[in-house]
């Protein structure tokens, strides 16, 4: 069941009196069996829906019917508003309809407190809109994806969930060449084509919200740093407070855990000298020979 569908039709049949379930199909694209369950739920909950068949028939609301006196308290109302002021900010044209149609249905103005901004300060790569509207039509999605090794592979997938993990944004789809669920970085996409090819739904993975759980994934390591005290506003950014040990001359004791891939050396290294790696060797022994290759650079 779509909240969003729920709004529109007593939104439509407010304005519009009365409407056939054929035509609330086919505004809002789904089947007339959806349509009919739809008022069916709004039956139940309380809203005065009706259905009458014959010529000039149709689904309607009885007359004295308003909505923020029938199944909302004012704080649910308030809470709606919010949730769809807080969704406008993925900068969506229908979020914005919804949004100012319910408002003028609560007779509300939504309070302006949240702002978010899915793109990076360069603003490039910025695919967030296209795949939301990739996943909401079923619509596949061809791209090029570079793994964390820079090898460049033709994808294309069937997308499923966007997702949020340790600062950055992750695609969930089912991959057609490899004919599994895949987890994607989206700052690794590049060329980015939402085809007109539409997809059946699939059932979801139970796994398929984590991105640490893709067998493309490399093993974790566990990483042990000293950083010294000028770099104490990195460290309160780049790691869980519980992985941190504040030291008595003022330095922290790290350990946390990565993928061990080619990302944690450039991470250690933008530290610069003020980190120093004491675990695992085999890192630390890394990170030695990448300082002695830029050194030789500047020579």
């Amino acid at each position: 069941m779509s909240i969003y569908r729920l709004f529109e039709i007593i939104y439509t049949l407010l304005r519009e009196n009365k409407v056939s379930a054929g035509e609330l199909a086919e505004r809002l694209g789904v089947s007339r069996r959806t349509i009919c369950r739809d008022i069916d739920t709004l039956s139940l909950i309380g809203v005065p829906v009706y259905a009458e068949r014959g010529k000039g028939g149709g689904i309607g609301l009885l007359p004295d019917f308003v909505l923020n006196k029938s199944i909302l308290s004012e704080q649910e109302q308030s809470e709606i508003l919010s949730a769809l002021h807080g969704l406008s900010n993925i900068k969506t044209n229908e979020t914005n309809q919804v949004l100012q149609k319910v408002s003028a249905i609560f007779n509300k103005t939504p309070v302006n407190w949240l702002e978010v901004d899915f793109s990076d300060w360069s603003n490039e790569n910025d695919f967030f809109k296209d795949f939301k509207i990739a996943i909401i039509e079923r619509r596949i999605t061809q791209f090029d994806y570079y793994n964390s090794q820079g090898n460049k592979t033709f994808r294309r997938i069937e997308p499923m969930q966007l997702s949020f993990k340790s600062k950055a944004w992750y695609l969930s789809g089912f991959c057609l060449d490899k004919q599994d669920m895949r987890f994607y970085k989206l700052s690794r996409i590049k060329n980015l084509v939402v085809t007109n090819d539409r997809f059946p739904q699939r059932d979801f993975p139970a796994d398929s919200g984590n991105p640490d759980q893709s067998s493309n994934d490399q093993q974790m390591v566990q990483l042990k740093l000293r950083i010294e005290s000028k770099k104490a506003y990195r460290v309160y950014d780049d790691f869980n407070e519980n992985e941190i040990k504040k030291q008595s001359d003022g330095s922290f004791i790290v350990t946390t855990a990565f993928q061990e891939d080619d990302w944690i050396k450039g991470f250690v290294l933008s530290y610069g000298s003020y980190a120093e790696v004491l675990e695992p060797k085999h890192l630390r022994d890394i990170i030695k020979v990448e300082t002695q290759k830029i050194f030789e650079k500047y020579l």
